[in-house]
């Protein structure tokens, strides 16, 4: 991508990311941290052929059931409060449901950042109905759920001024009560988590969760073993920031965890020993580059600039009721012209 492509790429996503906060969709927003500004896929049990959305209805949220193919609607309930299938990735990777399909959890959508509690509803899928809330002091986000429906996995901000500072957190939905140690990896206690999450791939049977995460001080895969509640920090030896737009892909049985950048596989995970390979060299430094040669990839930047427009969405709150309608049309725009300068700039 050309230096002239990616400022005006960059351009268009900044002015779709303000006006979102300006306009007010009929989807219920997304969680909030970590992929701020994204709503969430619609959100299925492995090989179901339903899926679940919910909606904006006043003050009250549309949970609906729909035809996971051709999203026809099903069956619709009203909720209490405002909640939403939470969005676990940049990518719009839903998570939130256990592999039978019977429990599935959603949580409030973020107005701020940090914000001092945090709320969570556990719907009963057969009956559509609210078994418990879950209410916890502090700023979190919806992380997994075990596959038994027990645990919920959750991230948990710790800085009030840096959102890159969070922690992983296991919630006993039994006992009601937030287990008192953060899970880390065993290897490397020590080592704080850091990085903005780009996608994400599911083990068989819901066990692993694989999260590639970005823009930190390396990129890395985070497997999270939600049955036995641990986890393992995978670094790859990659430039920091170049892995917008990759997908993990599972082969093997589970067995191999590929990262791949279009149709081009860049590394690959033993998902048993966690060793990678296929790994590139490293590029030289930019100074030693021949002119014109560019880094692949959009600016992390673009991902973070959502999370930061939150931080001032306080201000423009006043503003929401007389701007609803300008800020619909221009977000209409602004993904107009992102996707036209996307694939100009292919």
């Amino acid at each position: 991508m050309s230096t002239r492509a990616r400022l005006k790429v960059t351009a268009v996503v900044a002015t779709a990311a303000f006006a979102a906060l300006l306009s007010s969709p009929p989807v219920a927003a997304a969680d909030g941290l970590p992929a701020v500004g994204v709503d969430a896929r619609p959100l299925s049990a492995p090989g179901s052929e339903i899926a679940y959305v919910t909606r904006r209805a006043g003050r009250r949220t549309a949970l609906e059931v729909i035809d996971a193919d051709s999203e026809r609607r099903l069956r619709r309930v009203l909720l209490p409060g405002r909640l939403t299938v939470p969005a676990i990735a940049y990518d719009a990777t839903p998570s939130g449901i256990t592999p039978d399909g019977r429990k599935l959890v959603l949580i409030e959508p973020r107005r701020a950042f940090p914000r001092s509690e945090t709320s969570f509803a556990v719907i009963d899928t057969e009956r559509l109905r609210i078994r418990r809330f879950v209410h916890l002091k502090g700023d979190f986000s919806f992380d997994a759920l075990s596959p038994d429906g027990r645990t919920m996995y959750l991230i948990h901000y710790l800085s009030p001024r840096n959102i890159l500072r969070y922690e992983v957190r296991a919630y006993d939905l039994r006992s009601g009560r937030l287990l008192p140690d953060p899970i880390v990896d065993p290897r490397e206690p020590d080592e704080p988590m850091s990085g903005q999450p780009v996608t994400r791939a599911t083990g068989p049977g819901g066990r692993w969760e694989y999260t590639l995460y970005d823009g930190g001080e390396h990129p890395f895969v985070h497997a999270l073993d939600t049955e036995r509640g641990r986890a393992f920090c995978i670094d790859l030896e990659l430039p920091r920031g170049g892995l917008w737009g990759a997908r993990l892909e599972l082969s093997d049985g589970g067995g191999t965890l590929a990262l791949v950048m279009g149709a081009k596989r860049i590394a690959g995970i033993d998902t048993r020993t966690f060793v990678v390979s296929g790994i590139p060299e490293r590029p030289a430094p930019a100074a030693s580059r021949p002119a014109g040669e560019e880094d692949a990839g959009v600016p992390w930047a673009l991902v973070a600039l959502p999370t930061l427009l939150l931080l001032l969405a306080g201000a423009l709150t006043a503003r929401l009721g007389r701007q609803r309608q300008l800020g619909r049309r221009a977000l209409g725009r602004a993904r107009d012209a992102a996707g036209r300068a996307f694939e100009r700039a292919r």
